[in-house]
């Protein structure tokens, strides 16, 4: 394990924990809620077998990162990204988020420019812009689910989890098939590893508007979506997304949830790395 540091909070220093394996054109994994950098093993064995150098981190307040009381917005993840991307002196990178690791990549570009970005691919995405508002009708969500949201994970976020995993993996699906209940209990444990002020104030950064940072994103892109995603649904996401950025490559998973990383890793390897070479 590595860390590196990203400021400080009550006088004491942030660091963020990250891995870096292998040698050749390196790609940055950023992972989704609620979970860690090591939720990419599917990918990261695949990308290393076909020789390319891999970055993977845990974001404060989850996995074995500093869990401070506050900076859950993605002006915050963003900055930490970059901070990594300095720090290990990248070029050439390509970031690959997931979920919540999306929105690192979009406010990373929108802010901080692609001078050491090749490539973007986006896994499950949050953009554009998940509110509900007047002006943007085609929002997933309200407020009212955001802030109950928070207040189920600060009741008891060990008993939300349990349900928010089944939404995740589609497990009357897919349990007992392609998610086996001993993978569906390791996804449970790194999520209750993450610290109780992160897991509660997170999802407010999931209705940030990512348009602005869209008009931004310059690099070639690729959008993957699963087709039955519950926790971020196609049409208000992926599909949206991509008319957003037309000239992204779009590919969807027919029948994947939002934990397909784990659930379709094959369906998703193949297309990643048929990106990576091109």
């Amino acid at each position: 394990m590595s860390y590196i540091n990203v400021g400080t909070h009550a006088g004491t220093s942030l660091h963020l924990n990250y891995e870096d394996y292998g040698d050749g054109e390196p790609v940055v994994l950023i992972h989704g809620y609620p979970l860690d950098g090591d939720s990419w093993e599917k990918q990261t064995t695949a990308l290393l077998e076909a020789g390319y150098r891999v970055i993977t981190y845990d974001r404060r307040g989850f996995g074995r990162s500093s869990k401070p009381a506050d900076g859950y917005n993605y002006d915050t993840f963003a900055s930490d990204l970059d901070k990594l991307m300095t720090k290990l002196e990248l070029t050439g990178a390509t970031l690959v988020g997931f979920s919540m690791g999306t929105g690192e990549i979009a406010r990373y570009l929108g802010r901080y420019g692609s001078k050491r970005v090749k490539r973007a691919v986006f896994i499950g995405c949050l953009e554009p812009f998940l509110l509900k508002t007047e002006e943007n009708p085609e929002g997933a969500v309200d407020t009212d689910f955001i802030d109950g949201f928070s207040a189920s994970v600060r009741k008891d976020r060990y008993a939300h989890f349990t349900g928010f995993f089944k939404d995740f993996f589609n497990t009357d699906t897919f349990l007992g098939s392609r998610l086996s209940e001993e993978a569906l209990q390791h996804h449970w444990i790194v999520a209750g590893q993450s610290g109780a002020q992160a897991s509660a104030k997170a999802p407010y950064s999931w209705i940030e508007d990512f348009r602005p940072d869209i008009a931004a994103i310059t690099v070639p892109s690729l959008i993957i979506h699963g087709t039955a995603d519950n926790i971020l649904p196609i049409d208000a996401t992926a599909r949206r997304f991509a008319k957003m950025l037309p000239e992204a490559k779009f590919v969807e998973i027919e029948g994947a949830p939002h934990g397909l990383l784990w659930t379709h890793a094959d369906e998703v390897n193949a297309p990643l790395l048929e990106f990576l070479k091109s």
